[in-house]
């Protein structure tokens, strides 16, 4: 037996050029689109897990706030929560650590705000009776914002 070749034409032999082009910018477009989905739901992971570290920090004031009797002032900050204060005034009935771990920054790498009632550093618009509030700044990394910047705060 012979084995024959077949003789390809040359319009036969593969895609074109245009073809190529076409489906590469097929694939642009749909790999933009999965891209910006992918941001969106990046930034909402974000959000949902500063409000959980939030409500954490929350809980951990509250149990050093029964073993001490008062919360920790601004100048101890959250990291009062980890160790033992040195800053007057030191309580003595500290029996932490309140946390499991240190206190983690937010998911855009900044320190949680925290301040106590009457203090300048409350947002403006913090209703009244409320011990102390913790905030971030969300992906603006600045005072107030809307959207994607808004502020993450403990009552709201």
């Amino acid at each position: 037996m012979k084995s024959q070749k077949r003789k390809v034409s040359g319009i036969d032999a593969g895609f074109t050029f245009v073809e190529t082009l076409a489906v590469l910018a097929v694939t642009a477009v749909l790999a933009g689109q999965a891209a910006v989905a992918a941001n969106a739901l990046l930034q909402r992971a974000r959000i949902a897990g500063t409000k959980t570290q939030i409500e954490s920090l929350k809980i951990a004031l509250h149990s050093y706030y029964i073993d001490c009797g008062s919360f920790p002032t601004e100048e101890q900050g959250l990291s009062a929560l980890w160790q033992k204060p040195q800053v007057s005034p030191v309580p003595e009935n500290w029996n932490g650590p309140y946390t499991d771990k240190l206190i983690p920054k937010d998911p855009w790498g900044n320190e949680y705000q925290y301040a106590v009632s009457g203090s300048p550093n409350m947002p403006p618009e913090m209703p009244d009776g409320l011990p102390f509030v913790i905030f971030s700044y969300g992906a603006d990394k600045k005072e107030g914002g809307d959207g994607k910047g808004k502020d993450i705060i403990s009552w709201q």
